[in-house]
């Protein structure tokens, strides 16, 4: 997820009545709802390999032991620091170290388990494992959640300051956001569950992969993208228009092929580190594979950004040689 909805979820926790926990409370919940996102440096990289570097060992088991034992020790120094310059608020509540642990891991663990929810995937087990996983059940950013996050904390505050139950807008608004996840991830199951029905049983495909790819704001519609051995598809899906999606299905294409077998593929993902990464990355390749003569010209797109109109933003093109396929593969 984006990071204004981390670290309003981290706000919300706060809110909840875990700052009042220690010293500091709310600054670790945020900051340590933040704290995976350390590998956005990548983005330095330049290119796409970041792709392969992003959602990966920083969401993984090792980091959420370690980056908040990290941060711990960071609040705990810069609040002993502020003390010793004379300049620690004198209303700050006393540092508890088990606690001060605690919200830091809870604000990490908060990061992956929100990752999760979108199609873009996070790799929870790196560095054991490198499968990505992804929830198909929110859209990147999230309006609806926004304004529950927003409206929760901002509630929450005006009644603490007058001295009200300032806990409990908090709560509702964390209660509402998980009614809402809910809802989202059974829309999705019974998106896939439609769509593997209609494709095996009316176009006559064998579906390999289907996602229910989340819209933004459009919460109640799915964009259907499904991948046979040699096709590719996509299709709408509206929760509350079933038989409108079934009159969509029945008069729409079959596929496209994606050509993700042809050699030139993985030979670039041998030569170019560019293809590699986003091959590495990319869940539903799409290719188009164009015949240069000496060279093959490879483009890589994923299906999932080819409806969103953010698509160019992933697509690696790169030339493969014929000399470097063997015989028979030119």
């Amino acid at each position: 997820m984006d990071n204004l909805t981390h670290s309003l979820a981290g706000a919300v926790l706060g809110q909840m009545g875990l700052k009042n926990k220690t010293g500091l409370g709310m600054g670790t919940l945020i900051i340590a709802a933040n704290l995976p996102d350390i590998d956005a440096f990548a983005v330095l990289m330049g290119g796409h390999q970041h792709l392969a570097i992003r959602r990966g060992i920083t969401h993984g088991p090792i980091a959420m032991l370690v980056l908040p034992l990290i941060l711990t020790g960071i609040m705990i120094w810069f609040d002993g620091w502020q003390a010793t310059r004379g300049k620690r608020p004198a209303d700050r509540l006393p540092i508890h170290k088990g606690w001060l642990l605690a919200l830091a891991f809870i604000g990490t663990l908060s990061h992956p388990a929100l990752d999760w929810l979108n199609s873009y995937g996070v790799r929870v087990l790196e560095p054991f494992a490198s499968k990505w996983i992804a929830g198909d059940t929110i859209f990147i950013i999230d309006i609806w959640i926004w304004i529950a996050l927003i409206v929760g904390v901002w509630i929450s505050r005006r009644r603490e300051k007058s001295g009200g139950n300032w806990q409990r807008p908090a709560w509702i608004s964390f209660a509402a956001i998980c009614a809402y996840i809910f809802a989202n991830g059974a829309i999705t199951g019974v998106a896939e569950s439609r769509t593997t029905h209609w494709l095996k049983h009316t176009a006559h495909v064998e579906p390999e992969l289907v996602v229910a790819n989340p819209l933004p704001v459009k919460f109640w519609k799915r964009a259907m993208l499904w991948r046979s051995a040699d096709l590719y598809g996509e299709e709408d899906f509206d929760i509350f228009s079933p038989r409108d999606k079934q009159t969509q299905y029945q008069n729409g294409k079959t596929g496209t092929p994606h050509m993700v077998h042809h050699p030139a593929v993985a030979k670039a993902g041998e030569i170019d580190p560019e293809a590699r990464a986003y091959l590495f990355w990319t869940r539903m390749p799409v290719v188009t594979v164009e015949d240069k003569g000496d060279n093959y010209l490879v483009t890589l797109r994923d299906q999932r950004f080819m409806i969103s109109g953010i698509g160019d933003r992933f697509v690696v093109r790169t030339t493969v040689p014929k000399d470097r396929l063997d015989e028979a593969e030119r």
